[in-house]
């Protein structure tokens, strides 16, 4: 059988967002391409939370899954495929993949996530998403009243450290040099036995990714079960920036209520457009956005 080139979406990234988003438009009878490279931003994290029905499950597990479920469905197609270029205007866009294939479509879904781009201390990016932590909501709980810290500094710092206080009593700010918090912080903090730490870190002591101390540049140490930071991120896919969707100010694709970007016949759902990075975030976006971009698709026809 020939292979289909010419789709109603294409949805470029795979994972919980964009699953998420062709399974609704499978549902409604829509012939859809999903192209995904295989690189998700959680692929280190060991489990999942803060989800319901698949509490603990690792995140491969769910996205395999979802991938069977969401492939029952004839007119879902799956490509593991980077794409690299995309062109066209509302109802002719053309993607091709670094594999020389070229795909047309009347919408565009792209649910790529982002890049958290590692800062260049020792250990950090080993511990990733396992001892290193950007969400409490979804690992704070397996590491509750243990010593945790906060990597961050100034106004971040301090908002941080009040939300994961809620999960420890033992809680440090690492400012890793000198702080930048105002005197009307340092207080708040201490007076909720939260401590400031200056030194300057030279590594993060782990066993395959499990935190065992900071070591700081003067050879000391401090033993922690787990660091909640949120390191600087960019866009995984610059297509959408290549085709002229716009970003907010946080670097996040900007939708409006019903996932549209700033494009005609381009949507944005999952990590790319929201710092609520959540699995079931991810998943009800996904939900949202294909079944608004199907929405479209009949309103342009009736």
């Amino acid at each position: 059988m020939e292979e289909r080139k010419d789709f109603d979406a294409i949805i470029i990234g795979g994972s919980y967002a964009g699953l998420s988003a062709a399974m609704a438009l499978g549902r409604s009878l829509r012939n859809v391409l999903v192209l995904d490279s295989g690189q998700p931003c959680n692929r280190q994290t060991p489990h999942s939370h803060n989800f319901i029905t698949q509490d603990g499950e690792t995140p491969a597990a769910i996205s395999q899954k979802a991938r069977e479920q969401v492939l029952a469905y004839p007119t879902v197609v799956f490509k593991n495929a980077l794409a690299v270029h995309a062109t066209g205007e509302n109802n002719a866009f053309e993607v091709s993949t670094s594999a020389g294939e070229t795909y047309t479509a009347h919408k565009l879904l792209f649910a790529t996530g982002v890049k958290d781009l590692m800062p260049e201390m020792k250990g950090f990016a080993e511990c990733w998403g396992i001892s290193v932590l950007h969400c409490p909501y979804c690992h704070g709980y397996e590491v509750h009243h243990q010593n945790l810290a906060v990597l961050a500094n100034g106004d971040m710092a301090f908002e941080f450290a009040r939300l994961i206080s809620n999960w420890s009593p033992s809680l440090t700010v690492l400012t890793n040099g000198k702080s930048t918090l105002t005197a009307e912080q340092g207080q708040a903090l201490a007076h909720h036995h939260i401590q400031i730490d200056e030194r300057e870190i030279k590594e993060l002591a782990h066993v395959q990714g499990n935190l065992q101390s900071v070591v700081f540049n003067d050879g000391t140490t401090l033993p922690l079960a787990a660091v909640f930071a949120r390191p600087a991120m960019t866009q995984h896919c610059k297509l959408p920036e290549e085709l002229g969707c716009v970003l907010t100010e946080q670097g996040f694709l900007q939708v409006d209520e019903f996932f549209r970007t700033t494009v005609p016949g381009i949507y944005a759902a999952g990590d790319a457009t929201t710092m609520i990075r959540t699995v079931s975030v991810a998943v009800a976006a996904g939900t949202k956005a294909g079944a608004m971009l199907n929405k479209e698709l009949i309103e342009e026809r009736f």
